[in-house]
């Protein structure tokens, strides 16, 4: 999900920001503090680039199929209304 690095970077800039009489227990908050932005950052339902890239190429492939079906029928019906109206002709 998030990368690793970016995590820990973040928890150390955090705990950075400790006040320095804390700075005994700065191991253990960092681990807590690891946590509760692993924690809530998950709930923010994130995707990595990758993915995000992935899905972008999905979807532009999915527009030019919709374009050229989209043509296609146009192809169709202008055809069927040609079609039409020859027999319409023939036989009126």
């Amino acid at each position: 999900m998030l990368d690793p690095k970016l995590l820990d970077d973040l928890t150390r800039r955090l705990s950075g920001a400790i006040p320095p009489a804390a700075k005994a227990m700065q191991a253990d908050m960092e681990k807590n503090l690891r946590a509760a932005v692993q924690s809530a950052l998950s709930r923010l339902d994130l995707v990595t680039r990758e993915e995000f890239d992935v899905q972008t190429k999905v979807l532009a492939r999915s527009r030019a199929k919709i374009e050229q079906l989209e043509k296609q029928v146009g192809e169709l019906e202008a055809r069927l209304l040609k079609d039409k109206a020859d027999t319409q002709g023939t036989t009126g």
